[in-house]
């Protein structure tokens, strides 16, 4: 399947190839990455496992997640896109399209973050129709907070997944 590709002002959001994975596994790698999704960095080895389903999600669902490149040096700075996760979290996100982000540290602070979910959020809507979308949060994650925010998220609940404190966000039609 044809990854569509999305643009804005600063970033280009395309599907993942396989040159992208020395990036993408230093990002998941990251420490200060991984705080707030899932504590740990990953090995080279979950770090694939996540590129493949991720590569995957665009075949077998016809959405996934982009890979975000900074127009001015070319670089993968991030990524954003949506997923069925099939979670295990009350409530339930099945069948509801989920966005989520994740950015290097360089990247970050620097807005690309609002305007990196503000393309997918638009493809979403015309992908999904007039559905409600959600996304889950850490708490202490003030930033990622601000941006659910910004691209029309509300709290709908606190919940837990996998025994962590989590802030449930939907963005209704």
């Amino acid at each position: 399947m044809e990854i569509p590709v999305l643009e804005t002002e600063r970033l280009v959001l395309r599907g993942y190839v396989p040159s992208d994975f020395p990036a993408f596994a230093a990002m998941w790698a990251d420490p200060s990455v991984n705080r707030f999704i899932g504590g740990a960095p990953l090995s080279e080895e979950e770090a694939w496992a996540k590129f493949l389903r991720t590569l995957g999600m665009w075949v077998a669902m016809g959405f996934g997640f982009w890979t975000v490149v900074e127009k001015a040096s070319g670089l993968c700075v991030g990524e954003t896109g949506f997923l069925e996760g099939r979670r295990e979290i009350v409530p339930t996100l099945k069948g509801t399209p989920e966005i989520g982000w994740a950015f290097v540290p360089s990247a970050q602070g620097k807005g690309y973050a609002t305007e990196a979910v503000s393309a997918a959020l638009k493809w979403g809507d015309r992908r999904f129709g007039k559905v409600r979308m959600a996304c889950i949060i850490a708490p202490e994650n003030s930033a990622s907070l601000r941006v659910a925010e910004k691209s029309g998220f509300r709290e709908a609940l606190r919940t837990t997944y996998k025994g962590d404190p989590t802030v449930m966000f939907f963005r209704d039609p």
